[in-house]
C-alpha cells in the first residue's frame, strides 16, 4: 500500500463551495455554448459529439493524475491551478477556430476540471461522520447545479456568437480562483493518505462503481448533445436555454431529498428509484411534444440523471476511512468518465430520428435499474475501513 501525506480531516466549506459555485456558472454556460456557437466559427456541428467524448476522455485521463498532485501541493493550490488552466483553454478556442486546436483545448480542459472535482469532492468528503459527509456533499450537489442551471441563461444574455461569451466564462473562471486565492484557511489537515491497489478497488462497491458509470453516459450525453437534439427539433435560441436549465434545475432539486433518503434506505435501491424516475420521464416525451411538458419531462431527466453520481459516490465512501477518501473519489471519477467519453459517442447513433435521444436515455436508464434492483437483493460486500 503507497502512503503519502495528505489531507485527512475535514476541512471548512465555504472555499471549495464559493469557488465550486462560480465555476459551476462558468461551465455550465460554456458546455452549452460550444455545441451552438460551432456554427459561427465555420465548424460542423456534427463534430460535436467528438468534442463532448474529448472533453471527458480528458476527465478520465486527468482522474488517474490528480490524486499525486494533490498530496503534493494541498488542495487549496491544486484548486486554483486546475482553474488557471481551464481559463486558458477557454480563452484558446474562439482564438483558434478550427477543429483540430477545439479537440485539444476540449481534451486539456477535461483533465483540469477533472481535478476540479477531485480537490472539491475529497476537500468535502473527508471526515468519518456519514451523516456529515452526505450533508456537504447535499451541499456540493446543489452548488454546482444550481450554478450550472445560471450558467444557462449565458445563452440569453450573452448570445453564441463571437468572442463575448467566452470573455464572459473566463472572467468567471477568473472569479472563481478569488476564494481560495484570498483564503488561506479551511483546507482538510495534513495526515497519512493511502492508495488503493487493485485488491482494495475490487473490494468497492459494484453498484457504485456502474452509478458512476451510468451517470456520465447520461450527463456527458446531456451536455454534449442535448442542445443540439433540441435545435433539430426546431427550438429556438431560449427556449433551448430554458430546457436545459429545467433539466440542471431538477438535478439541483433533487439534492436535498437524495441526501435525506440515503441515510434512511439501501443505496442500491435508491438509483434504482432514481434510474426508473428518469425512465417515466423519457416514457412522457412519447405522448406529446408540448413545450410545457417537455419542459417537466426533462426537469424529471435531470432529477434522475443528476441524483446517480451523488448517491454512488456516497455509496462507495460509505466503509471507508478517510485516508482512502481522495483515492476512493479518483476511482469514481475515473468510472464516471469512462461513461462521459463513450456516452456521446453512442448517443450521437440516436440522434438521426426524431426523439432518439430520449429512446437512448430510456434504455440507458431502465438498464440501470434493472441491474440495481437486482444489486439491492444482495448481501452488502465488506469494504476497506482503514
Amino acid at each position: 500500500m503507497i502512503q503519502n501525506t495528505t489531507c485527512r480531516k475535514g476541512g471548512g466549506i465555504f472555499v471549495p463551495v464559493a469557488g465550486l459555485t462560480v465555476f459551476a456558472i462558468a461551465s455550465g454556460y460554456l458546455m452549452s455554448l460550444i455545441p451552438l456557437s460551432m456554427g459561427s466559427f465555420k465548424i460542423d456541428s456534427g463534430f460535436a459529439s467528438w468534442l463532448a467524448s474529448i472533453f471527458y476522455f480528458g476527465l478520465l485521463i486527468g482522474s488517474m493524475m490528480i490524486e499525486p498532485i494533490i498530496a503534493k501541493i494541498g488542495h487549496r493550490i491544486a484548486f486554483i491551478m486546475f482553474l488557471a488552466i481551464l481559463a486558458i483553454t477557454v480563452a484558446i478556442m474562439p482564438l483558434f477556430p478550427n477543429k483540430e486546436v477545439w479537440l485539444f483545448a476540449r481534451l486539456l480542459a477535461g483533465m483540469a476540471v477533472a481535478g476540479i472535482f477531485v480537490v472539491i469532492e475529497s476537500w468535502l468528503l473527508i471526515g468519518d461522520d456519514k451523516k456529515e459527509r452526505a450533508k456537504r456533499l447535499g451541499i456540493y450537489m446543489t452548488s454546482l447545479y444550481g450554478g450550472t442551471t445560471i450558467g444557462q441563461f449565458g445563452i440569453n444574455i450573452f448570445g453564441i456568437n463571437g468572442f463575448e461569451p467566452f470573455i464572459a466564462i473566463i472572467v468567471l473562471i477568473l472569479l472563481a480562483i478569488l476564494p481560495p486565492l484570498f483564503i488561506k484557511q479551511g483546507q482538510p489537515n495534513c495526515e497519512e493518505h493511502r492508495t488503493m491497489g487493485f485488491k482494495q478497488i475490487s473490494r468497492l462497491s459494484k453498484p457504485a462503481i456502474i452509478g458512476c458509470l451510468v451517470s456520465g453516459v447520461v450527463m456527458g450525453t446531456i451536455y454534449g448533445l442535448m442542445p443540439l437534439a433540441l435545435r433539430k427539433a426546431d427550438m429556438s435560441n431560449d427556449k433551448i436555454g430554458v430546457l436545459m436549465a429545467a433539466i440542471i434545475l431538477g438535478g439541483m432539486m433533487i439534492q436535498p431529498i437524495v441526501s435525506a433518503l440515503s441515510l434512511k434506505m439501501s443505496k442500491t435501491l435508491l438509483l434504482a428509484m432514481m434510474s426508473l424516475l428518469g425512465v417515466f420521464a423519457m416514457g412522457i416525451t412519447y405522448f406529446t411534444n408540448d413545450y410545457l411538458t417537455t419542459v417537466f419531462a426533462l426537469a424529471l431527466l435531470g432529477m434522475s440523471a443528476f441524483a446517480l453520481y451523488p448517491i454512488a459516490i456516497t455509496l462507495a465512501c460509505d466503509e471507508l476511512g478517510s485516508n482512502f477518501i481522495i483515492a476512493a473519489t479518483q476511482i469514481m471519477l475515473f468510472s464516471y468518465s469512462v461513461g462521459s467519453a463513450t456516452g456521446p459517442l453512442l448517443a450521437n447513433k440516436f440522434l438521426v430520428k426524431a426523439n432518439g435521444l430520449m429512446d437512448f436515455f430510456f434504455i440507458v436508464l431502465l438498464s440501470t435499474a434493472i441491474y440495481m434492483l437486482f444489486a439491492s437483493l444482495k448481501k452488502k460486500p465488506q469494504i476497506l475501513a482503514s
